[in-house]
């Protein structure tokens, strides 16, 4: 009768926090039915998750670092672009917190923040991004000045899923 009960408490759990779960180490498949549209991204910020909705009752799960307190923002914005080894310039907000920083940081070279790739989101100057090899240890943590970070591996096996005017929804 407690299994059951505990069972009982766990299926109600993934009904009214769909986005709860364990530590995951790499990107997965997972079932995981939700009011998102097919090919939107949602990024669940307690979680340190981005999930890559199917439409088929799945999505595609990825550990993110994300906003740093006071650093996050939450919404529904848009994919406006897909770029590969992008040049960075650090927005005036970072450049203010790092004064030392380049005005640019070419495209492939081992400090750019951006990785292997971004998918930049309208409005303002965020992205989902990868990361420099110096910060592959933030993946899963608070750690951005509001941009999602990921893995290259993972934004590399993102950017062909995600369509540009794809939605992202940012939540708590």
């Amino acid at each position: 009768m407690i299994q059951l009960r505990i069972l009982a408490l766990s299926v109600l759990a993934f009904a009214f926090f769909p986005f709860a779960s364990g530590q995951v180490s790499a990107r997965e498949l997972i079932s995981l039915p939700t009011g998102y549209e097919p090919g939107s991204v949602v990024v669940s910020t307690r979680q340190r998750m981005l999930y890559f909705i199917n439409g088929d009752g799945t999505a595609v799960r990825y550990r993110v670092a994300v906003g740093m307190p006071g650093k996050q923002w939450f919404g529904t914005r848009l994919i406006d672009g897909k770029h590969i080894q992008p040049a960075w310039s650090p927005p005036a907000e970072v450049k203010r917190a790092k004064p030392g920083l380049p005005d640019v940081i070419a495209g492939g070279a081992p400090n750019n923040p951006m990785g292997a790739g971004a998918l930049t989101i309208s409005p303002g100057e965020y992205a989902i991004h990868g990361t420099s090899a110096s910060m592959r240890a933030s993946i899963g943590s608070y750690a951005s000045f509001g941009c999602i970070r990921m893995l290259d591996e993972d934004v590399l096996d993102l950017m062909p899923r995600v369509k540009v005017g794809a939605r992202i929804h940012v939540v708590p």
